[in-house]
């Protein structure tokens, strides 16, 4: 396999291509989880990959519980099924927590305020109510809790790592927070064992070929665990060394077609460059800070054939989304068509008038 084949073997696991799921908690399922700190660009990455979804249908199954956002895994927001919060809180929860234990210290954080905070949020939030960061914060002000300086993130992220809260509704446009149990009422568990192996397996068919350090990356598992995880399913996957590293995928993989793929508008944080440790299957090193800043922002990509040729940005005005797109090289009249096209997908997807910024002079006549 060349470094183009496992890029798009990857964006064919990902279901970027050829997906045939019809609701988005059966592919964030598939994927596992998906990273979901900006909500706008998650929705996009479950859009772009469920055929004939809008931002309103993902926005229902958000609203109706169907999918969450929640700390799990990295200490980061993803995307989750309700089937499958429960398990994956109680795997990766403890690792996360012992990340977090340096604000603790900053924050002067101790299990006293955890558990005082975590009960002011079982009462507010019982009965099915929801609430926004901002009616949160007069909450925790009324008992002399501090939620400046990202304290309330910090108290926030510890109630949810404990199960206590996750996504509520969208109000508008502003995000809520509810009661988990609320939200998901029957909880699902695994044996550690079983939440391993159902982990990696997960990780390995929907982002293969893929490695044991991509899936380290990925899941925020210890080395230990990862390899233990996949030791106990690797039976089910086939692996091939390329420069000393070994990649897993499922069979099927091996035997799949190398077609050209088609060009996509992928969003911020998308899997195909934030699932793996090593990105340079799609991403080659010379343009790496410009999709990816020093701080760790993974911009929104144009990809094409397994590569990523460019970015692209969106500025939503009412009834109409302006988009700019932005190549590494000059590209021909093909690619540019095939730009549009795919802006104007964005746009069905959001139900809004789409206007296109391309600077004519990258592009070859």
């Amino acid at each position: 396999m060349t470094p183009t084949d496992i890029s798009i073997l990857r964006i064919q696991n990902q279901l970027v291509e050829g997906s045939e799921f019809k609701t988005p908690e059966e592919l964030v399922g598939w994927m596992g989880a998906m990273q979901a700190q900006d909500f706008a660009m998650a929705k996009w990455a479950v859009g772009v990959r469920v055929p004939g979804s809008t931002e309103e249908s993902v926005e229902k199954a958000y609203n109706q519980g169907k999918i969450l956002r929640t700390h799990l895994m990295r200490p980061t927001w993803h995307l989750v099924s309700a089937d499958d919060i429960s398990w994956m809180l109680e795997l990766t929860a403890p690792q996360i927590k012992r990340i977090l234990k340096t604000n603790d210290k900053r924050f002067e954080f101790n299990e006293t305020v955890y558990s005082t905070s975590n009960k002011l949020l079982e009462k507010v939030l019982s009965n099915e109510q929801c609430m926004t960061r901002e009616e949160l914060v007069r909450e925790f002000d009324n008992i002399h809790i501090r939620t400046d300086e990202n304290r309330l993130s910090h108290i926030m992220m510890g109630a949810e790592l404990d199960g206590v809260v996750c996504s509520g509704p969208l109000r508008g446009n502003k995000l809520t927070y509810t009661l988990l149990e609320d939200r998901v009422p029957t909880k699902k568990s695994l044996s550690r064992e079983e939440a391993l192996a159902t982990l990696a397996t997960r990780y390995f068919k929907s982002h293969g070929p893929a490695t044991v350090r991509d899936f380290v990356w990925w899941s925020g598992l210890t080395v230990t665990d990862a390899r233990r995880a996949l030791e106990t399913v690797k039976s089910g996957f086939i692996s091939e060394t390329i420069d000393s590293e070994t990649y897993w995928m499922t069979p099927g993989s091996a035997h799949r077609r190398m077609y050209p793929q088609q060009l996509r508008l992928l969003p911020a944080f998308d899997a195909i460059l934030i699932g793996y440790a090593n990105r340079s299957a799609a991403l080659a090193t010379v343009h790496n800070k410009k999709a990816i800043s020093d701080n760790g922002i993974f911009r929104p990509i144009i990809v094409e054939n397994g590569q990523v040729k460019g970015l692209w940005k969106r500025n939503t005005i009412k009834d109409r989304v302006l988009i700019e797109a932005t190549v590494f090289q000059p590209i021909n009249e093909e690619t540019k068509s095939a730009i549009e096209a795919e802006a104007l997908r964005f746009g069905e997807f959001l139900n809004k008038r789409v206007e296109i910024n391309l600077q004519h002079e990258l592009f070859c006549k």
